[in-house]
């Protein structure tokens, strides 16, 4: 005879997925003030949950020594920007997280993925249907025949096919978009994502098979659902960018197999993603005529040196408070920057305007820009182009002084291989420097160092 399962109600945080029997103000768990929701699932019955343990195989530690590792190969996902991040391809058994905001390009990616890979890929939606998903594919030019797609939501019909077509890799959009017949909450619920998330995660360790989720994101652009899914899976990855601009960044917040330093660029066209394999290019503007407010910073983005453009405009402010605006920075350490010119440089620019613009769409952290848009705010100021062939590669402190930024030799290989002249650097780093062919380097410790330099004639 049949155990009947029981239904109660329960209650999930939204921050960590842990469970309690009653409603509390604060988690008791990770101390989120109002993150606990009402939910009905269903719990088996106890006997029923007594005799599990007797029909399951015990397991037996082993030592370190006796445990055997399997050489399995990566599996290259066709696109190297990918692979770069993924840490070499997809990892056989490993379980990759893909967000990113409504309509950045998460389903285009993963679907060209699907038709680029050379063995079998299941493609499961819950959220397009059989034939938008060929409208897409026949727009991205490229059919794979060994890639099968399915409509579904029930874990349940979505393992029983596993059984049945047995692919190499597995798809998933969305994971938001499952549900399990187990518990009785709706999908998108905490411990819906929970359950279907730890049912892929099961499938992908017994058969050692890749699986991609794909991942909704909240207003606060964290992924929807508890934590735990987080920490559950093998690789996070986040698929930013402004969807003004074509231009796609990938990056890794948590890779088990891999480093999570890594960056990669798409551009987004009308046939789909393509990869940016020499950014540097594509971020910097090579113009005729020279025009005041810009300068060319050497920033690193995880690992990866690229040169980018940082455009400023200042003017007299028309209203009694100055506006400060950025768009591609932060704008606390803009006006950071502002107070330092002002007291160390001797410029009067606290009734001005400043507007602050990184070309390409692109948001950026790295402090080594600091030189590169003081220069870009300064030649604005003046009105005075700087010299063409000049790159920026510092981070400024308070005291108006240039502390060297990180992995400096990186920087300064990828300008002198765009063919720039000079490069001004901290004279704080490393003094046996190698120089570059036909680059420049100059070391100044100072801001006014780099001004008289720049325009000796102001």
């Amino acid at each position: 005879m049949a155990t009947k399962s029981k239904s109660k109600k329960a209650y999930f945080c939204k921050s960590c997925g842990n469970e309690f029997a009653q409603w509390m103000g604060k988690c008791p768990a990770c101390n989120e003030w109002n993150s606990l929701i009402e939910e009905l699932v269903i719990k088996e019955d106890k006997q029923a949950r007594g005799r599990a343990p007797m029909k399951a195989e015990s397991k037996k530690a082993l030592p370190l020594s006796e445990i055997h590792r399997e050489e399995n190969e990566r599996i290259p996902t066709g696109y190297g920007e990918l692979d770069r991040v993924l840490g070499g391809g997809l990892v056989p058994g490993s379980i990759v997280l893909l967000g990113g905001e409504p309509g950045i390009g998460k389903s285009t990616l993963t679907l060209q993925v699907a038709m680029e890979l050379k063995s079998k890929v299941l493609y499961i939606s819950g959220e397009e249907s059989l034939q938008q998903i060929k409208m897409r594919a026949e727009r991205l030019g490229n059919m794979n025949p060994a890639c099968l797609l399915l409509n579904e939501v029930n874990t349940h019909h979505i393992l029983s096919q596993l059984e049945e077509v047995r692919p190499d890799v597995l798809v998933v959009d969305s994971i938001q978009t499952l549900y399990s017949p187990q518990l009785d909450s709706t999908p998108g619920s905490i411990s819906q994502i929970r359950e279907c998330t730890g049912e892929m995660m099961r499938f992908a360790k017994e058969t050692s098979t890749p699986v991609i989720l794909i991942g909704h994101i909240t207003k606060d652009g964290n992924l929807a659902g508890p934590k735990v899914l987080e920490h559950m899976v093998d690789t996070v990855l986040h698929f930013e960018g402004d969807r003004n601009h074509a231009y796609r960044l990938l990056r890794s917040t948590k890779n088990r197999f891999g480093s999570t330093h890594e960056l990669g660029i798409f551009e987004m066209a009308g046939d789909g993603l393509h990869e940016v394999l020499d950014p540097s290019k594509v971020l910097t503007n090579s113009f005729e005529e020279e025009y005041s407010g810009i300068a060319v910073g050497a920033m690193l983005e995880g690992l990866r040196p690229m040169l980018i453009e940082a455009q400023s405009l200042v003017s007299s402010a028309v209203y009694g408070t100055p506006q400060r605006s950025a768009t591609g920075f932060d704008l606390r350490r803009l006006n950071m920057l502002l107070a330092v010119l002002e007291k160390r440089g001797g410029f009067k620019i606290g009734a001005k305007d400043v507007f602050l613009n990184i070309a390409g769409g692109l948001r950026v952290e790295d402090p080594g820009l600091d030189l590169a848009v003081v220069a870009a705010i300064m030649s604005s100021y003046l009105d005075m182009a700087i010299p063409e062939g000049t790159c920026f590669a510092a981070e400024i402190g308070l005291s108006g002084e240039l502390r060297p930024a990180s992995r400096i030799s990186q920087r300064v290989s990828e300008a002198a291989k765009l063919g720039y002249k000079r490069i001004y650097i901290s004279s704080y780093g490393p003094q046996d420097m190698d120089k570059e062919n036909r680059l420049q380097i100059i070391k100044v410790s100072r801001l006014q160092d780099v001004f008289a330099g720049l325009f000796a004639g102001a």
